[in-house]
């Protein structure tokens, strides 16, 4: 029993921890890059100019959305969106997908509403889950040395 509860906690406690890479914490777009599934979002940041300003010191909060997220948009949007006339069209949606300062699932509370790097705010649900806007937070807390993921399940668009 003692020995399953050590095991427990130690696995508990290395899974709870920052990503480390050869003895480095990494930022928010190496997390990213790390987990795989956010090739379309970090091809967009690099297209919008952002990647540089999400490596910074930060805290930033972004709530990202998978592969799947833009995937599921109107065939063509992506594509129309990463050409180099679309880039300040593209740098608003991406940059309201996130908010400066670090903001854990912990800080949340239902209908708070938080301004977004593009200028506006985002509504947050937790109603039926957590939502950000139309989208659902599928994996929290993803923590970065500049910030915090949440995943979320759509892209989500400023008015």
């Amino acid at each position: 029993m003692l020995r399953t509860t050590t095991l427990a906690l130690t696995f508990a406690s290395l899974m709870g921890t920052t990503a480390f890479a050869d003895g480095h914490a990494k930022d928010i777009v190496d997390t990213a890059a790390d987990a795989g599934s956010f090739s379309t979002l970090l091809a967009a940041a690099e297209a919008a100019g952002l990647v540089e300003t999400l490596k910074s010191e930060g805290p930033f909060t972004v709530f990202a959305p998978t592969d799947a997220a833009f995937a599921a948009l109107p065939e063509g949007t992506v594509e129309t969106l990463l050409k180099p006339e679309n880039k300040d069209q593209l740098a608003a949606i991406l940059t309201y997908h996130v908010i400066a300062g670090k903001v854990m699932s912990t800080d949340l509370t239902d209908d708070m509403e938080a301004t977004t790097v593009q200028g506006t705010t985002v509504m947050i649900d937790l109603d039926n889950g957590v939502m950000v806007d139309n989208a659902n937070v599928t994996t929290a807390d993803i923590e970065a040395t500049n910030g915090v993921i949440h995943v979320i399940d759509a892209v989500i668009l400023p008015d």
